[in-house]
């Protein structure tokens, strides 16, 4: 039989917030409970440090207004470094590929988020998607990291069904354009997501992309 929990032996307080931790993604009812009292274990100073943290997520962290990447600041410190190359934009799905790609260190240029992938299926069309503020990075120099012309996109979607279903449509939309349009090497193992992907293979492959027909 499956194991019931007696929620009525935890005071009403320690149950909410077991309740929300496991509302969070991969969080079931156990590691709730361990959360939960890790908290309750921890100082006042050590909870209101967390408390203030998810509040000032929420209060202050936002897409930057040219790449989409989670920022604090508008435009984001990728987007407004002087360092960067702002004519090289390596689009990926989600802000979470891009923190692993940069943790390879091998890549100069700047980045456009999609926040998502096309999948008709489940009803994400290039509306639902930031594809058109990418084509207007491409079609309007003054609207990218820089105000430079953009003169390669990178396509970084994952190497999936859906992840090539984008990367094609993009690459029909930019190929339009006369941009010079590449992909990330097939070095990584088709089926599988940036976010899991070691650095050598993500190094590897910035540096193997191959053009799109």
């Amino acid at each position: 039989m499956a194991r019931t929990f007696d929620k009525s032996a935890n005071p009403e307080p320690v149950e909410r917030l077991i309740d929300e931790f496991s509302k969070l993604p991969g969080i079931g009812r156990r590691s709730a409970e361990r959360m939960a009292f890790q908290i309750l274990k921890s100082s006042a100073e050590e909870a209101g440090r967390l408390s203030r943290a998810i509040d000032d997520v929420k209060r202050n962290v936002r897409y930057c207004e040219i790449c989409y990447n989670l920022t604090d600041v508008n435009p984001c410190r990728i987007c407004s470094s002087p360092q960067r190359d702002g004519s090289l934009v390596l689009v990926v799905e989600q802000p979470k590929d891009l923190m692993s790609l940069e943790q390879t260190g091998m890549y100069k240029g700047v980045y456009h988020v999609l926040i998502g992938r096309l999948d008709p299926l489940n009803g994400v069309e290039p509306q639902h998607l930031t594809i058109d503020r990418l084509l207007e990075r491409v079609d309007h120099p003054q609207s990218n990291s820089g105000g430079v012309q953009v003169r390669e996109v990178i396509l970084g979607t994952n190497p999936n069904l859906e992840g090539d279903s984008t990367a094609l449509y993009l690459s029909e939309q930019l190929g339009r354009r006369g941009v010079k349009v590449t992909r990330l090497a097939r070095g990584l193992p088709a089926g599988s997501q940036l976010e899991f992907a070691s650095k050598a293979v993500l190094a590897d492959a910035i540096a193997g992309r191959q053009s799109v027909p």
